[in-house]
């Protein structure tokens, strides 16, 4: 995917980007949904009506004018076009806008209700509180008033009734991570609820967490980039990729870091988009101080310690896989013991309660030992380590699959772990 650049590049380019991104990911059709732009002569940027979304060139986009005309052409505008204008006049402070059937979202829209977004601190500062918006015919009038109406209120994420969503942004950047961010946060509360009942987190525990955000490292006089260094930065640029592109990580969650000599590591940055990261973007850590003018990941104290205590990880994964997060807000334990060959992976994977991150770096650092080389924290996400990225990554995917796996056949019946004694035979044929 190409980085976008909403200072520099046309509103086209930009539409064009989003609306791919969304579509690759799954999360519209070929004839569904429409991103716009309102640019700063009041010209509203739009993608056209019956236009395959999936093959979307920057000739295609539309542009209206301040009052309402089309600016030449060659195809008509999005259908929905009405609503979005409106959304536009109840706030000014919106400049971009992304409306699609993602399938997460759209069930939560045939049932008639508006998921919370409490499940993760994330989730709640990204999105916000949910509007929902009644049903009208789409392409009407009555729809634009049902949906503006909601965004006049103050919310920024909306439930369209047995229609789908639609999301406003500061830029187009804002909106796609609050789309992203919503869709992902409705398929992680459908998966928890196939195995048990989704446990939310207060106002007070989400504010607690974002004022818990830590101090930054000092910057560093002199930044050296050895062979091995290099050789670093690209093994995690590549797996960011992979995570990314199964959904793994998303927006900027999900972090990735390696040892590259004694205790000094290199680790992704802090608020970037994942999918955009590059080289430049991963961030030194060397002596306990940061590459000069980059900020890493707030989650850089514990990769820090945990190197420290465990000479024997060189890296570590943390991040919110959609089926391992529904055991997390569930806060039931992912019973690997299910699957053999998952067992051997990742043993026993204990479930930890939401607030351990708030502990000294250092006790959790001593959770992670050879035979436990992952932790789930409730409602926050999944951290897994290893010797080479690869296998932790590797761990990191059989985890996830194994989350998915047993999500579906909780759908099925009760789930039959292997007995002691067939997992001491494994312990004994794999891991002695």
């Amino acid at each position: 995917m190409d980085k976008l650049n909403t200072e520099l590049q046309h509103p086209r380019d930009q539409i064009v980007e989003i609306i791919t991104r969304i579509y690759r990911a799954g999360l519209t059709t070929t004839s569904g949904g429409n991103v716009s732009i309102k640019d700063d002569e009041g010209n509203i940027w739009i993608t056209p009506a019956a236009v395959d979304k999936g093959t979307l060139h920057r000739k295609d986009i539309i542009c209206m004018g301040p009052d309402g005309e089309q600016k030449g052409g060659f195809h008509r505008p999005s259908s929905e076009y009405p609503f979005h204008r409106a959304i536009y006049e109840v706030r000014p402070d919106l400049t971009a806008i992304v409306h699609a059937h993602p399938p997460a979202l759209v069930s939560f829209a045939t049932v008639r209700q508006a998921p919370s977004m409490n499940i993760i601190p994330q989730a709640r500062k990204v999105c916000g509180a949910i509007g929902y918006a009644r049903y009208a015919c789409p392409g009407t009038q009555a729809l634009g008033e049902s949906i503006s109406e909601q965004f006049a209120k103050g919310f920024n994420s909306i439930i369209m009734e047995n229609h789908g969503t639609v999301v406003g942004g500061r830029d187009i950047k804002e909106a796609f991570v609050r789309f992203e961010t919503f869709e992902f946060s409705a398929r992680t509360i459908i998966n928890a609820s196939i195995i048990g009942e989704p446990s939310y987190l207060s106002d007070e525990q989400i504010e607690l967490f974002e004022s818990r955000i830590p101090n930054d490292l000092p910057e560093m006089e002199h930044v050296e980039h050895s062979g091995k260094e290099r050789s670093v930065r690209r093994n995690i640029a590549s797996i960011v990729k992979r995570a990314c592109a199964q959904g793994m990580m998303i927006s900027s969650y999900g972090n990735i870091s390696v040892r590259w000599q004694d205790d000094d590591f290199l680790i992704t940055p802090r608020d970037m988009a994942r999918n955009e990261m590059s080289l430049e973007d991963i961030v030194q850590i060397r002596g306990g101080k940061r590459e000069p003018g980059k900020l890493p990941s707030r989650a850089v104290s514990v990769h820090q310690k945990i190197y420290e205590h465990n000479p024997h990880i060189n890296s570590i994964i943390s991040t919110q896989p959609p089926y391992l997060m529904a055991f997390g807000i569930v806060g039931k334990k992912i019973d690997v013991r299910t699957i053999p060959e998952s067992w051997v992976f990742l043993q026993d994977i204990p479930t930890m309660g939401f607030g351990i991150q708030y502990k000294e770096p250092d006790d959790i650092a001593r959770l992670f030992e050879t035979n436990r080389p992952a932790i789930l924290i409730e409602n926050d996400g999944f951290i897994v380590t290893g010797d080479k990225l690869l296998e932790t990554f590797d761990r990191l995917e059989v985890a996830e699959f194994s989350a998915r796996s047993l999500v579906m056949g909780h759908s099925l019946g009760e789930l039959v772990p292997i007995n002691e004694a067939q997992v001491e035979e494994l312990r004994k044929k794999f891991l002695s």
